[in-house]
């Protein structure tokens, strides 16, 4: 199987992105990250970029300020080097993708959707409204993007459970544990060609191994 081409958006500090080219060098992931672009200038994934030779780039939200410019500088930079797979890590902006991409781009969202989700629902943030509405429950979600936020199909979610004396950190990171493994795995699926999406469902399909076993 050859190896998925990635490109990873996004506006901080890159965990996400740090994440997937260690498992990418370690063999365990079946894609190699080869553009990164952030919504900012500075942060911390584009240093972590450098570190592994990786070509990135910055689209800055604030010096755009308009959803069809700023989505295509990043078209723009994608068609360039023409990725497998776009990866979202942490990336806090929309970006109204063209059509060919609708199913070739994931997100992740720290929190089982379709609850706490949505504009404004990031971070510290979705940690925070869970302890607040009293959850025994949280997790993550990892989905194929679409043109809205947190909303296209769901691929994998992972639950953990909000423990007594939960703050927004220790919830945090707790999720971000689940997310380490959830997104190798939806990526995993990808590179197999196991993901089929009907309707707002998302089908696993058996490996192709199984299902020739089943013919």
């Amino acid at each position: 199987m050859n190896k998925l081409k990635l490109a990873v958006l996004i506006s901080g500090s890159g965990t996400t992105l740090q994440n997937l080219i260690v498992r990418s060098e370690a063999g365990t992931l079946p894609a190699d990250v080869g553009l990164v672009i952030s919504s900012k200038d500075g942060v911390l994934g584009l240093e972590r970029a450098r570190r592994h030779n990786i070509p990135a780039a910055v689209v800055e939200w604030r010096r755009v300020r308009d959803v069809a410019e700023f989505s295509h500088r990043i078209t723009r930079l994608l068609a360039e080097y023409d990725p497998d797979l776009v990866i979202m890590g942490g990336f806090l902006h929309l970006y109204a993708m063209p059509e060919e991409y609708l199913g070739r781009i994931m997100n992740i969202h720290p929190a089982l959707i379709p609850a706490f989700c949505g504009k404004g629902y990031y971070g510290r943030h979705v940690h925070e409204a869970v302890l607040k509405y009293g959850c025994k429950m949280s997790g993550c979600t990892v989905h194929f993007a679409d043109n809205r936020y947190d909303h296209g199909p769901i691929i994998v979610q992972r639950a953990v459970p909000v423990l007594e004396g939960d703050t927004a950190e220790t919830l945090a990171a707790r999720v971000f544990k689940e997310e380490c493994e959830a997104y190798p795995e939806a990526i995993r699926l990808f590179a197999e060609g196991r993901l089929e999406i009907v309707g707002r469902r998302v089908k696993v399909l058996p490996k192709a191994r199984e299902r020739r076993g089943d013919e």
